[in-house]
């Protein structure tokens, strides 16, 4: 049974004498905010159904989930710290962080590691271990969801005929052009890695790619590469899952239709949280991402690879429209994709995303239902495309 919330042993009342000793004993591990509160562990961010009611929280050498509304009543009993509404979902938080909550979580970090709150005689009652708690998509629901499309020298070398990669991969080197983007739906498309990734009935190509998601932490409109790190809020980790099969033949003539490719529910894991900027460093740096299907790695890339920096796209994108705190840009995949190897999702497969620093989300894939009710004009399985008129 857990203890009451402010039980605390002698042990744990003695802290506080010690407590800058503490402090600074794991300063290798802190960051340090403008008004110098130093942080005792670093921690991620998430979104979690505690007693199936989705909560914000902070996680904790990835195996805690602090319920920050309650943590934040507990502290706000002692007299030393000011109130600070507690954020009412992610996107308050990411809105917040730099005015005020991010010294408050801060501070209650600090509080719940130095009392011994997180396991043990003097565990809190707003602590929960991972494997408690529903874990759901970190944000719900981006406003907007912005992909780059061919942004690894190695997705350009795999859609290149055998032979031509090398020429494909040098031509983009000396012709980098713009970075492209496009919009993926949020609400319905997003899901965390408690759910599954649903393959629509008769949608027989479904593809995977595992990108990072580079959460925007300030409303930015015509922001420099050279400037754009400022307004980040953080990384997770991200699926673009594809529909290969397109749209039927006849009819409207354009060739490609993103909407069909991108758009169906499920389509946009991401998860399994939010890694503050503070503690990931320079994703041009750090960043190393890797897929498997199946427990077979089909993907492994680092910053290297991409053509287009995590900055440059920000820049692009801020010039064609306003990004604001919580939107999301996925920096595009490496090679490696089913399209590549002829190999697509089945029902059955588990898909397993992992960025190093961040996390891993898995995902088990099912089939969808077939529908009823059919008209002529819904999206038929790719099984009855007539590709060549007279077949």
């Amino acid at each position: 049974m857990r203890t009451a919330l402010l039980r605390r042993t002698p042990t744990a009342r003695a802290l506080p004498l010690g407590m800058i000793a503490v402090l600074f004993s794991a300063a290798s591990l802190a960051a340090q905010d403008v008004a110098g509160i130093v942080l005792v562990e670093p921690f991620k961010v998430g979104t979690f159904a505690i007693r199936d009611v989705p909560r914000v929280g902070l996680v904790l050498r990835d195996a805690f989930i602090v319920d920050i509304e309650l943590a934040n009543e507990v502290l706000e009993r002692n007299r030393a710290y000011p109130r600070v509404p507690a954020p009412t979902d992610m996107l308050d938080l990411i809105g917040r962080y730099e005015y005020g909550l991010q010294r408050r979580l801060y501070e209650i970090v600090n509080e719940t590691v130095a009392y011994q709150r997180l396991s043990g005689p003097t565990r809190a009652d707003y602590v929960y271990d991972v494997d408690e708690v529903r874990i759901l998509p970190p944000i719900m629901y981006p406003g907007k969801i912005l992909n780059a499309a061919s942004n690894f020298y190695s997705r350009v070398a795999a859609d290149a005929a055998e032979g031509e990669r090398e020429d494909a991969v040098r031509e983009r080197r000396e012709n980098r052009g713009v970075p492209y983007l496009y919009l993926k739906p949020s609400r319905g498309a997003v899901v965390g890695t408690s759910d599954r990734i649903v393959i629509p009935h008769g949608r027989s190509q479904t593809d995977w790619e595992v990108e990072l998601g580079v959460i925007m932490g300030r409303a930015a409109k015509y922001v420099a590469s050279e400037d754009a790190q400022a307004t980040v809020f953080g990384y997770t980790v991200t699926i673009d899952v594809s529909d290969r099969g397109g749209r039927p033949p006849g009819g409207n003539p354009t060739a490609s239709d993103w909407l069909v490719e991108k758009g169906h529910d499920t389509f946009a894991p991401m998860g399994p949280w939010i890694v503050p900027k503070e503690f990931y460093g320079d994703p041009m740096e750090q960043l190393r991402q890797t897929l498997d299907v199946g427990g077979e790695r089909m993907q492994e890339a680092t910053a290297v690879d991409m053509i287009h920096s995590l900055w440059e796209l920000i820049e692009y994108a801020s010039s064609i429209l306003t990004l604001f705190p919580g939107d999301v840009i996925n920096l595009g995949t490496s090679g490696g994709v089913g399209m590549g190897e002829a190999r697509f999702l089945q029902p059955g497969d588990v898909v397993t995303a992992t960025i190093d620093g961040i996390g891993t989300i898995e995902l088990p894939v099912v089939e969808g239902p077939e529908p009823l009710g059919e008209t002529g004009v819904r999206l038929p399985p790719v099984s009855t495309y007539r590709r060549d008129p007279g077949s």
